[in-house]
């Protein structure tokens, strides 16, 4: 890895920001309490389930999205 690679790396880093997945680790936490509700509280073990399922997706669309911000940064440093 040549030196400009490892600075654009760097400062693509810098610019992504420490924040990383912010609301949607909120959200997938506050998804992850709403499904044990549903299936301990409410005894609804079905939905409990679905809605246990949210954390995954939610977390996959923010890990998508995060990367194509990265991807585009350092599209752009390279020119």
């Amino acid at each position: 890895m040549s030196d400009t690679t490892a600075e654009t790396a760097i400062e693509t880093a810098e610019e992504v920001g420490a924040d990383g997945l912010g609301p949607a680790v909120l959200a997938s936490v506050g998804s992850v309490v709403l499904a044990l509700y549903f299936y301990y509280v409410r005894g609804d073990k079905q939905r409990g389930q679905f809605v246990g399922l949210w954390p995954v997706t939610i977390l996959g669309l923010a890990s998508y999205f995060k990367l194509s911000e990265i991807r585009q940064l350092l599209a752009d440093g390279a020119e």
